[in-house]
Order: C-alpha cells, then structure tokens, then sequence
C-alpha cells in the first residue's frame, strides 16, 4: 500500500489479490481515526471505466459526505490484471459473487454504502441485496437494470465508434493493452442474444436500504425508467434535465449535493 496526500484529503492506492487476479484500487478519507467510524461509500465503476475516469469526484466525495470512498478496478479493466478467461452473459451477478466480497474482505467492510455508475449501478444493485445488512445505501448514476432499444442503439454505435483505431487509442492511457478487450467486453455481450433477457428486478426487491437513482434525461445509453425502477418503494429517483450518461461529471455539483443530502438522512 502506498500513500499519497491530497489537501486535506488522504489518499491510500491497495493492490488486491483475489483468487482470479490482482485487484487495483484506491481509497480517499480525512486523516484519523475519527474517518473510520463512517460507512464507507464503494464506488462501482462503468463498462469503459477505471480509477482515473473517476477524476476528482472521489475525493469530492469525501469533502460533501465526510464519508471514506473506496473505489476498484474490475479485473480486466485499468491497473487491474487482465480478466482471466472469457467473460460470460452472467458477468455482473459473477462480479458481485466472487469479486465483490474479496474486495469488502480486503478493507474489512462490515457496512458500506454501494454507489455505481451505469452497470456499475447494476453491480450495486445486486450489491445491495447480497448484503442487506451491510449495505446502509444505494446509490445509482445513469443505471440501467433492464436492456432496452435505448441502451442498445447507444452501444451499437459505440461499437461503429471504437472501430476507428484513433478513438480505440483514446482508451489505451487508461487500460493499456487492454482496451479493445475492455470494448469488446461491454458492446459483444450487451448486443448477445443470451443477454437480451437480463434485468436486476429480482435483487431490487431484495434491497432493504434506502435507495437514490439519479438519472439524466438526455441519457443516451438508458431512460429515465431505469431510475423509476430502482426507486420503487422506498427510493427516490433524482432526474437531471439536459445531462446525459455521467451525471458526476455533466453536472457534478447538483450530483454531489443529492449525494450529500442522501447520505445525511442515512446517518441521522
């Protein structure tokens, strides 16, 4: 483990090993003690992403909500090891079975808050009812829990896109080697006939925390119905009118302040 200060903020790198691959990952907290007392919020990241991507809204994070943020790199994806074998239709379930509880293992989590970022939203989802006890919080941004033509139209031209190798090279200063199987990955089982059935419906009514899905309206990769679902009950959906796919980004202010007041009402 190394370490590195940031402002106020300290930041921790952690290299994982699980029994499929070395995970990387990174954690952001105020110094002290007093920082571990808060429920960690385990930020899932999205079918292009890695640690990087996240930019600053970790540690942005942290000084809204006071709470740590820990976030990994799936294997396969940034400084994580390749993925071992071929990645099947079932990857996210696979991910929250046998990824997901090393990871909590390693930071000896025995509560946290899941936030996920497109299909990281769904591994949260899925998070969130393998651990109704651990889990104090769910947080979604730009999710999707079902396939839809929307979702689909959007990969199909992502595909067209990451053809091109001078936006496949894009990816390289974040997943190296790696990026064509970090594309092939998400737009090849995404548009699979074995994955046109899948949806989180069942784990959603599993799920026992409170619940936040903030959504953009101008989404390209899923509609706002996405966030509808994952509110249902005892959620609240958080609709962003003009942002697309990446709220944190697109409109990091109104994102983090919806986080923020989300996370207090979890800590009264």
């Amino acid at each position: 483990m190394t370490q590195t200060h940031t402002a106020i903020i300290e930041v921790n790198t952690h290299q994982i090993q699980t029994t499929q691959g070395r995970v990387h990952a990174q954690s952001w907290s105020f110094p002290g003690e007093d920082a571990l007392r808060q429920t960690p919020i385990v930020l899932l990241h999205d079918s292009l992403g890695c640690i990087p991507l996240w930019r600053d809204f970790p540690q942005k994070l942290v000084l809204a909500t006071g709470h740590p943020v820990i976030a990994y790199e799936r294997l396969g994806f940034g400084s994580s090891d390749p993925y071992p074998g071929t990645i099947a239709a079932d990857f996210i379930s696979q991910e929250v079975r046998q990824i997901i509880p090393q990871v909590l293992a390693a930071f000896e989590l025995d509560r946290f808050i899941a936030c996920g970022h497109s299909v990281g939203g769904a591994m949260a989802v899925q998070t969130a009812a393998q651990y109704p006890d651990a889990c104090k919080g769910l947080i979604t941004m730009g999710a999707q829990v079902f396939v839809e033509k929307l979702t689909l139209d959007g990969i199909r031209q992502a595909k067209l896109d990451f053809a091109k190798p001078e936006n496949l090279s894009r990816l390289d200063k974040y997943h190296g080697d790696k990026s064509r199987w970090v594309v092939d990955a998400w737009t090849d089982i995404w548009l699979s006939q074995a994955f046109s059935q899948w949806h989180v419906r069942n784990e959603l009514a599993q799920i026992r925390c409170p619940k936040l899905a903030i959504h953009g309206d101008s989404d390209p990769y899923g509609s706002v119905e996405h966030a509808h679902v994952i509110a249902a009950g005892h959620g609240r959906a958080e609709i962003l009118s003009g942002i697309g796919h990446v709220p944190y980004r697109e409109d990091e202010a109104r994102t983090l302040d919806i986080i923020k007041a989300f996370v207090a009402d979890i800590d009264r």
